[in-house]
C-alpha cells in the first residue's frame, strides 16, 4: 500500500470509492439538501475590502459559478478590482486540483511571485507575472516547497525553497529573473533531517529572513534586500531547546524567543550589536507563565503582540514610549488575527475576528485612540444569526486538568441530553484552535445538534506547559482530555447514545485513539487523513517526515517510547470487539499521511470488528492531504460528511 503507483494498489483505492459511493447512494437527497443549504448562505458573488499597498489597492473576489479567487488592483480603493493580477480559475482549468502557494508582489509591484501545485503532492512550480503586461516571463522554477520566497529591493532576484528526497524544506536558492533555474545559487541549505527551512522578508521590507527550526530550536540568518548578493548573517547560533523567530523594528531587531521563557517574551537589539552575545538584547516583554506569545508583528510606531491567555487568542498593541493597550473584543470565545496590513508607516491596524456564532469581520482600528471601524463582516444570506448560541465550559480531566470546551447549538435546541452532538479537536504540534464560523455546521445545527470544539492537551491553547504534557510520553493525556469532554456532554447535556467525533491528521489520531479506547461511547466517528498507523510509519525512516516528527511522538525503535506509542496507536489496538460507525478519508497524494494508513486501518476494522456499524473509506484520487480544491467541491465534500453524521447518529 506504500507505493502509490502500484495498480493493485490504484484498483483497491477505487473499490473502497465504489463502495463509499454505494453507501452514500441512498443518502444522496440529503447530501444534495446540504450542498444547496451550504451554497445558499455564501454570496458566492464577493469581493474582499480593499488593501492598499505601495501605491496600489488590491482585492481578492469571487464570482458566482467559478471555484476559485481572483486577484485584481487599480489605482483606488473604488477601481481595485479593475486590473486582473491572477485568476485562479484560468489557472486551474485544465486540473482537477489547483492549490495556490506563492503570491507575493515585487517591491515596485512590477513583479509578481505565484506558485501552483495541482496534484496534492505539494510540490509547487514557481513562475514569475509582469504586472505591466499581465504575462509570465520564461522563469519556471520546478519542485519548490511552499515555504516562502523574498524579493530582493530592485526585483532582480528571488529567493525560494525547495525540499529534500524526505519532502523537507531544507535548501535556499537565489535566482536572478531572466536566467534558468539551473543558474541558481543556493544560499542557506540545512542537512539536519530535523530542521525545516524557510524564507521571508520583514514588515519593514529591509531584511530578508532565512529560518530554519525544528520542533525545539531554530536559527535565523538575515540579509538585507538591497544586497541580495550578500552572505547571510546568523543571528543566534542554534542551541538545544531554544527557538527563536526576529523581525525588524526600524533601526532594532526583535526577537521573540522562549529563552528563560517557557511562554515566551520579546527582546530587542540594535541593528549594529553582536547579536549573538546576550548582553546585546534588552528584554520589552516580559515573560509571564500561561500567556503564550506566539507572534510578533512591527510597524514603524508600535508593535502588535499575539498572544493566548486564559485559552483566548489576543492582540495587544505596545508602543515606543512604553505604553500598552489590548484590543478588546469582549468575553465570548473567539478568533482574533492581524488581517492584511502591509503598510510600514500605517497608524491603524487592520484585524480579523470571528466566533462560533459570528462570521468573520474585519475592523480598521487606530492604534492611539482605539477607534474602530467595521470595514466588512463575510454576508451570510438566508441565516438569522440570533438564532445560535455559543457558550464555554470547563471539564475536569482524569487528572484534574481543567480542559475549556467550547459549544453552539440552535436557540431551540435544549441541552438537557436529548439532542445528538458532534464533538471535534486537534490537539498536538501546539496548534491552538480558536472558535470559529462555518455556514455549513449550521446545517447541524439547524437539525437540532450541538456542535463542541474542544481544547486537549497537546495544543497551546493554556500555554506551552499544555502543550508539553500532550505529547511524547504524555500523550495519553490529549485522549483522556477529550474522553473527558465527551463524558461531561453525554453526562446531562446532549444524548448519550448520538455522539460523534470528528477530526484530521493528527486530529484523526486523536478520534482513532478514543475510538479504540473507549468505542462505546460514541455512535460515529469522522477521521480524515488520520494518523494512525504511529508505531510503523514512526519507525521508518524512509517514509516522509518521519525524523522531523520524532520531536513531537518519540522514535518507537526504542523504549520507552516504543511502548507508548505502542499503547494508543489506534490500528496496534484495533481488536475484536464492536466499534461506532466511521467514515475515513485519504489522499493518493498525501505527503503527511500516506494512503495507506487509513487504508490499512480499514481492513483491519473491517477484519476484526464484531459490529454491524457502517466502515467508509473515501480516498481522493487526485488529491492530496487537504482534500478536493475548489469551493463548490469542498462544499460538496462537507456536506457528504455532514450527511454521514446526520445518518449515523
Amino acid at each position: 500500500m506504500r507505493d502509490t503507483a502500484d495498480p493493485a494498489l490504484i484498483a483497491y483505492l477505487q473499490a473502497e470509492n465504489s463502495y463509499a459511493d454505494s453507501w452514500f447512494a441512498p443518502h444522496a437527497d440529503t447530501i444534495e439538501t446540504i450542498f444547496e443549504e451550504i451554497r445558499s448562505r455564501v454570496q458566492e458573488t464577493d469581493v474582499s475590502v480593499p488593501v492598499a499597498h505601495g501605491g496600489w489597492w488590491y482585492v481578492t473576489r469571487t464570482v458566482e459559478g467559478l471555484s476559485y479567487p481572483i486577484h485584481s488592483r487599480g489605482g483606488t480603493a473604488d477601481t481595485a478590482a479593475d486590473h486582473v493580477v491572477l485568476d485562479e480559475n484560468l489557472e486551474a482549468e485544465t486540473h482537477e486540483y489547483f492549490d495556490l502557494g506563492a503570491f507575493d508582489v515585487s517591491h515596485d509591484h512590477a513583479l509578481l511571485a505565484w506558485s501552483c501545485d495541482v496534484d496534492g503532492n505539494e510540490h509547487y512550480t514557481l513562475r514569475i507575472r509582469d504586472l505591466r503586461r499581465g504575462e509570465d516571463l520564461d522563469d519556471e522554477l520546478t519542485d519548490t516547497a511552499h515555504a516562502g520566497v523574498a524579493w530582493s529591493r530592485d526585483g532582480s532576484h528571488l529567493f525560494y525553497v525547495t525540499a529534500d528526497e524526505q519532502e523537507r524544506p531544507y535548501r535556499v536558492w537565489r535566482h536572478r529573473i531572466g536566467t534558468a533555474q539551473a543558474d541558481d545559487v543556493v544560499v542557506y541549505q540545512d542537512l539536519d533531517e530535523r530542521f525545516y527551512v524557510g524564507v521571508t522578508t520583514t514588515r519593514s521590507d529591509r531584511w530578508i529572513v532565512l529560518g530554519s527550526g525544528s520542533k525545539t530550536s531554530s536559527e535565523m540568518w538575515v540579509l538585507p534586500t538591497d544586497t541580495p548578493l550578500a552572505e547571510p548573517r546568523c543571528v543566534r547560533p542554534r542551541r538545544p531547546d531554544i527557538e527563536y523567530s526576529v523581525d525588524d523594528w526600524g533601526d532594532t531587531l526583535v526577537q521573540l524567543t522562549n529563552e528563560g521563557a517557557v511562554d515566551f517574551r520579546v527582546l530587542t537589539a540594535p541593528h549594529g550589536a553582536r547579536w549573538a552575545d546576550d548582553a546585546s538584547w534588552t528584554e520589552l516583554v516580559p515573560h509571564v507563565p500561561g500567556r503564550r506569545v506566539i507572534g510578533v508583528d512591527p510597524f514603524a510606531t508600535h508593535l502588535v503582540v499575539h498572544e493566548w491567555a486564559d485559552a483566548q487568542p489576543r492582540l495587544r498593541i505596545l508602543f515606543r514610549d512604553g505604553r500598552e493597550r489590548i484590543v478588546d473584543l469582549g468575553p465570548e470565545p473567539h478568533d482574533v488575527d492581524l488581517s492584511a496590513n502591509p503598510e510600514w508607516t500605517s497608524t491603524a491596524i487592520r484585524f480579523g475576528t470571528q466566533s462560533l456564532t459570528t462570521p468573520p469581520t474585519i475592523y480598521d482600528e487606530d492604534v492611539e485612540s482605539g477607534e474602530r471601524t467595521l470595514r466588512r463582516r463575510v454576508p451570510t444570506p438566508n441565516v438569522e444569526l440570533a438564532d445560535y448560541r455559543s457558550t464555554r465550559v470547563w471539564v475536569d480531566s482524569t487528572d484534574g486538568a481543567r480542559v475549556p470546551l467550547d459549544l453552539v447549538h440552535h436557540v431551540a435546541t435544549p441541552l438537557d441530553g436529548t439532542a445528538p452532538a458532534t464533538l471535534y479537536a486537534y490537539g498536538s504540534y501546539e496548534a491552538s484552535m480558536p472558535p470559529w464560523f462555518s455556514v455549513a455546521r449550521l446545517s447541524l445545527l439547524d437539525r437540532g445538534h450541538v456542535w463542541a470544539l474542544a481544547h486537549p492537551r497537546g495544543g497551546g491553547e493554556l500555554g506551552r506547559q499544555w502543550y508539553l504534557d500532550g505529547k511524547l510520553l504524555a500523550k495519553q493525556h490529549t485522549f483522556d482530555d477529550m474522553i473527558a469532554c465527551a463524558e461531561h456532554l453525554v453526562g446531562g447535556l446532549v444524548d448519550p447514545n448520538r455522539l460523534a467525533i470528528r477530526g484530521g491528521s493528527a486530529g484523526g489520531l486523536l478520534v482513532g485513539a478514543c475510538m479504540t479506547q473507549r468505542p462505546e461511547l460514541f455512535a460515529a466517528v469522522v477521521a480524515e487523513v488520520p494518523f494512525v498507523d504511529v508505531v510503523s510509519t514512526m519507525s521508518d525512516t524512509t517514509l516522509p517526515l518521519t525524523i522531523t516528527e520524532w520531536d513531537e511522538w518519540g522514535d518507537p525503535r526504542a523504549e520507552p517510547f516504543a511502548s507508548a506509542m505502542l499503547a494508543y496507536s489506534p490500528y496496534d489496538n484495533t481488536t475484536a470487539r464492536e466499534y461506532p460507525a466511521l467514515y475515513a478519508t485519504a489522499g493518493l497524494n498525501d505527503p503527511r499521511v500516506s494512503v495507506h494508513e487509513p487504508a490499512k486501518w480499514v481492513a483491519r476494522l473491517r477484519e476484526v470488528g464484531t459490529g454491524g456499524a457502517p466502515i467508509v473509506l473515501r480516498t481522493e484520487m487526485g488529491a492530496g492531504h487537504g482534500g478536493p480544491s475548489g469551493r463548490y467541491e469542498m462544499w460538496r465534500d462537507e456536506a457528504r460528511t455532514l450527511a454521514f453524521i446526520l445518518a449515523t447518529v
